[in-house]
């Protein structure tokens, strides 16, 4: 009788334990940092400068990938990342995120229009919010021979006439991922706060028009061929 209790009780503490390291887990892994958001991200400036300009002040602004921070506790500098969701095996659905703070690129407005806006971002210092996920996805990416992907407008868009507040604007162009580029629509919001145009944006893209296989996994029980592409940036005069 004492030997069986020893079993049972062996037993409930193993089951214990193995339920709470799928529920560490599951913290781990299920913690996806929240859709990009102007709101957000205008908030997050550690600024006093005035918020609600009129953004149609005509000049050349750089990504300033100084200021701000960039975690996935406190993303609030310049970053670009994807998000996919998932289904994990003894865990359910989650929401993978993968981001990089290392991004450069520019816009221009004048004569009433955005003329021009380009981004790039270096994939190959991609992370996600689950570390064991990192090597697979910056390996999906091809990093290794195409770590830079990119996006370029090809054609000026009007901005209506404001009163300080945000602009949201639809954005045509070339989206280059794994060397491939192909016509991409971003949706996306923008605000001058003070000397700093505060850009958020994001587009669906099929991974497979970009020879993007999705990383599998034993614990891996589907994930979807199709994910979001996303931004957050800030603008500086040069």
């Amino acid at each position: 009788m004492k030997k069986r209790r020893i079993v049972l009780t062996t037993a409930a503490l193993v089951i214990v334990i193995g339920a709470m390291a799928a529920y560490g887990v599951w913290r781990v892994i299920s913690n996806a940092p929240d859709e990009v958001s102007l709101d957000a991200a205008v908030a997050s400036l550690e600024t006093s400068e005035v918020v609600g300009q009129d953004l149609s002040t005509e000049g050349t602004w750089v990504i300033d990938s100084d200021s701000g921070s960039f975690t996935f506790e406190e993303a609030s500098g310049s970053f670009v990342g994807f998000r996919i969701k998932e289904e994990l095996a003894r865990i359910g659905k989650i929401t993978a995120v993968g981001r990089t703070g290392e991004v450069d690129g520019e816009l221009r407005i004048g004569a009433g229009e955005l003329q021009s806006v380009s981004v790039s971002a270096d994939l190959s210092t991609l992370i996600t919010n689950d570390s064991r996920r990192d090597r697979a996805a910056r390996n999906a990416l091809n990093v290794s021979e195409n770590p830079i992907a990119s996006f370029s407008m090809d054609k000026p868009v009007a901005l209506s006439a404001t009163d300080g507040s945000a602009v949201s604007l639809k954005v045509k162009g070339e989206l280059l991922i794994n060397g491939i580029g192909r016509e991409a629509e971003f949706d996306l919001q923008a605000q001058l706060v003070g000397e700093t145009v505060v850009v958020v944006g994001s587009t669906e893209v099929v991974f497979a028009d970009y020879d993007v296989e999705v990383p599998s996994a034993v614990i891996v029980v589907s994930a979807e061929d199709h994910g979001v592409v996303e931004f957050q940036l800030l603008f500086v005069r040069p």
